[in-house]
């Protein structure tokens, strides 16, 4: 990580390119399997032309990221660009502007924002090289990379096939690796909550175990707790749940899938209001992420619970246009629209939601399924989720 370069004649952001170097550092460093070169060192490289090459050789690192900050009249200018240090090809680049007021409190977002894009093209760039080399026997670190990889794709039955079938591999090598225990407790988890799994109960309970041992073996790990949290949600045990994504924030403030999860906690827990700046906050962290469609439908889901129909339908079309294939999108716009009595394009999204899950196909099937909540989100769910289902066409039995 490179220090990002000052292009104004200004001394204060001199002191803003430094903190976000440093910070960007620290959340890097967060990358499983990865290490960061030292801030020490890579500040020896700072005001010094840049070959990309010759650092890769020098510090024997594979990818550089070096950026630049420059103001443009009222607005403060980054570019960012991630870059392989073999072949000098620019694998990610990213330009944002935002306002020079009250720099520190956007500092924390924008670092959070790159580091989570970064890290993204990190875990697909090497997924990608290690299936082109297509190593007989992969070591636990090849396969970690490419189970990661497959979770970062946009989220599928296939995707999560393949990353459970990776983690299970990296377990069958090493069966104390706390990090392959986490990726698949996680995957194991994504699978029940998506509604693909097809063995809830066991599912359940061996992720239990996997991420349990895990946090034994490393109280810290982050992805650990944020698995967790997922899972007691799927529990019920909802604030067991919250309590897990606060201890995330609290390890890795700029991490945004805590953010959103611990919005859908709230969410659960009754606490729709409540919900909606943690999930916005998690959505300007992470506004490319792959975990973005269902953000958005999140947040509809809050907006819907609360009457507000139209935002609702807004960020239910929102998540659809990212990712198509996810069936929850097509559900709440179906419901929005049939509580607007826009009954037509009510019956269309609800029959590309069943078309795409198709064992979702009544009411009493839904609520056979998503049995976590709270008393109070039940009865918010009946209110505002069924109702709209029903009206768009979906029946009960």
């Amino acid at each position: 990580m490179l220090p990002f370069a000052n292009f104004s004649n200004d001394p204060e952001l001199e002191y803003f390119a430094d903190g976000i170097t440093d910070d960007l550092t620290t959340d890097l460093s967060q990358i499983t399997g990865g290490f960061v070169i030292a801030r020490n060192t890579a500040f020896t490289y700072k005001d010094k032309p840049i070959d990309v090459k010759k650092i890769g050789r020098e510090l024997g690192v594979r990818y550089v990221v070096e950026g630049s900050i420059r103001r443009a009249g009222d607005l403060l200018r980054l570019n960012v660009q991630l870059t392989d240090a073999v072949s000098s090809a620019h694998l990610w680049v990213d330009r944002f502007d935002i306002d020079c007021i009250d720099l520190a409190r956007v500092q924390s977002e924008i670092t959070g924002r790159l580091a989570r894009a970064i890290n993204f093209k990190l875990v697909e760039t090497e997924g990608l090289n290690i299936e082109r080399e297509k190593t007989p026997r992969p070591d636990p670190h090849d396969l970690l990379i490419r189970g990661w990889a497959a979770l970062v794709r946009p989220i599928s039955a296939a995707t999560l096939q393949e990353a459970l079938r990776v983690f299970e591999g990296v377990l069958e090598i090493e069966p104390d690796s706390v990090a392959g225990k986490v990726g698949l407790g996680y995957a194991l988890s994504c699978n029940i909550a998506d509604g693909w799994s097809t063995s809830v109960q066991q599912d359940e309970a061996r992720a239990e175990q996997l991420l349990l041992e895990a946090i034994a073996g490393d109280a810290n790990s982050f992805r650990a707790r944020q698995a967790l949290g997922l899972l007691r949600r799927l529990q019920n045990r909802l604030d067991e749940s919250r309590i897990e994504f606060e201890t995330v924030i609290a390890l890795v403030p700029n991490y945004a899938p805590a953010y959103c999860q611990l919005g859908m906690t709230l969410i659960c827990l009754g606490q729709p209001e409540a919900a909606i700046p943690k999930i916005e906050k998690g959505i300007r962290i992470g506004p490319h992420d792959t975990t973005s469609p269902s953000a958005y439908s999140m947040l509809g889901l809050a907006h819907l619970l609360l009457g507000r129909v139209e935002e609702a339908i807004e960020l239910s079309m929102q998540a659809r246009a990212r990712n198509p294939q996810l069936y929850h999108p097509h559900m709440l716009l179906a419901a929005g629209l049939g509580l607007k009595g826009e009954l037509g394009q009510a019956r269309a999204a609800l029959h590309e939601g069943v078309r795409i899950r198709r064992q979702f196909n009544s009411l009493a099937r839904l609520r056979e399924y998503w049995t976590w909540g709270s008393p109070q989100y039940l009865a918010q769910r009946e209110d505002m989720i069924y109702h709209g289902l029903r009206r768009a066409g979906m029946p009960d039995q």
